[in-house]
């Protein structure tokens, strides 16, 4: 999915990780990895219908279930339990993105770096280091380090 583009779908993941991030004139800065079990979505295009500032690409060879925005609509409107499912959805995204704000305001990169080890450790096996770099809001160097650090 690129930026600037209203994704009229929502993917689910069955297999392989997948990032989102925002491209500036120096780098591209990553905010979000998704695995199995996880959900892709632009959520601005999702809820607005405007177009997503998000760039998302498949690190792995991925299998992902496809869903158009419209028809999940429909069926908020006709079955009260994907409703409900579509509300815990939206609750645990903005939670996310919270503690997300949180930990680069208030947590040190190696405290981030460590919150990732104990919460998305497949991640260090599965992405490459500058993409955690840029998600953790750090150099490839300083990564280096803080590893070095740990070990």
């Amino acid at each position: 999915m690129e930026a600037d583009k209203i994704i009229p779908y929502i993917f689910f993941i069955k297999k392989g990780i997948v990032r989102a991030y925002a491209s500036t004139a120096e780098n591209d800065i990553t905010f979000w990895f998704g695995s199995e079990g996880e959900t892709v979505i632009s959520m601005k295009s999702y809820v607005e219908d405007k177009p997503g500032y998000e760039n998302i690409e498949l690190l792995e060879d991925c299998e992902l279930y496809k869903l158009e925005t419209e028809s999940l609509r429909k069926l908020f409107n006709e079955d009260i339990h994907i409703a409900n499912w579509g509300r815990r959805f939206a609750e645990r995204e903005l939670v996310k993105t919270e503690e997300l704000i949180i930990s680069r305001q208030f947590k040190t990169a190696l405290e981030r770096y460590k919150d990732l080890m104990r919460d998305k450790s497949d991640l260090l096996k599965r992405v490459q280091l500058g993409y955690i770099a840029s998600y953790l809001g750090i150099t490839q160097v300083s990564l280096s380090r803080i590893r070095a650090e740990i070990k």
